[in-house]
């Protein structure tokens, strides 16, 4: 199993396909980086040989992927909340950032529901002299 980038990719699959396995590589990226390396993107990971992943890794050691990429991402939403812009603020109240509506849905963000409900006068009534003590 082939190591790219501190990543084991599957020997069964593509090269093209086995390179997303790579944190900040998709397809469109893949295929242009088996273009700078003149790879056949057909071959099968476990039929590549040593010339062929020293040219990749070299390709991929030019873009930011892996632990490089997720640090400039962390920086970047830090930054967003540290200039309280309205992003960086959704960011930090744990809502969501590109504009969807949270009145329903938004529960992947929002996190499990928690229900408010109505008080009847019986219970404030009760509830109220507890409170006080």
């Amino acid at each position: 199993m082939p190591r790219l980038s501190g990543i084991d990719i599957p020997n069964e699959k593509r090269i093209d396909v086995a390179l997303t396995y790579i944190y900040g590589i998709g397809e469109k990226v893949a295929k242009d980086i088996l273009k700078q390396a003149k790879v056949d993107p057909h071959i099968r990971t476990k039929n590549l040989t040593g010339e062929e992943l020293k040219s990749i890794q070299a390709v991929i050691e030019t873009l930011p992927t892996e632990g490089e990429l997720r640090k400039m991402v962390r920086d970047n939403i830090e930054t967003l909340k540290r200039i309280q812009a309205y992003r960086g603020i959704r960011h930090s109240m744990g809502l969501p950032v590109r504009g969807q509506r949270t009145r329903t849905n938004a529960r992947t963000r929002k996190g499990k529901r928690k229900t408010i409900g109505a008080v009847s006068k019986e219970a404030a009534t009760t509830a109220a002299p507890a409170a006080k003590k």
